[in-house]
């Protein structure tokens, strides 16, 4: 019998960061900004990209640097879990967090990287303008209903 694969044998803080690494699926729908209603602390995603995203790949283009680049791009990190209540219903690290299956379309399933993008489930099918084009001001302009 094959081994149970690792994100169903182990927890996020279990992982190795490889692991941790690989349960990404490139969506890229973390890196659309988001803006939060002060009173109910309820988080909505905008249209709105950052600018540090590659197009043609879903990837960061200063990866290793990110957060200091753009003060307000997050590092995801296991020992954050509870706080991953933002993350889009389809991210890998809060289906694992939840117990739940992976989407049919993840690489680690599929064997291929770009299989989010070819599913229609990456940034790619939702954003409409980048960051550095735009006033901050206007975020609530892209709230996505």
């Amino acid at each position: 019998m094959a081994q149970e694969v690792f994100w169903r044998r182990k927890t996020l803080q279990e992982m190795t960061s490889q692991e941790w690494e690989s349960l990404c699926d490139g969506c890229a729908l973390c890196c659309l900004h988001k803006v939060e209603d002060e009173d109910t602390q309820e988080v909505f995603y905008t249209t709105v990209l950052c600018h540090l995203l590659d197009r043609d790949n879903c990837s960061c283009t200063e990866y290793e640097r990110r957060c200091q680049l753009v003060p307000d791009c997050v590092k995801l990190k296991p020992e954050d879990v509870e706080a991953f209540h933002w993350l889009p219903p389809t991210c890998a690290y809060r289906l694992v967090h939840e117990g739940k299956e992976l989407p049919e379309w993840h690489p680690l399933l599929t064997g291929d990287a770009k299989s989010v993008i070819k599913a229609g489930a990456s940034v790619l099918s939702y954003y409409e303008v980048l960051d550095n084009e735009i006033h901050e001001e206007e975020l609530i302009n892209f709230v996505i209903d």
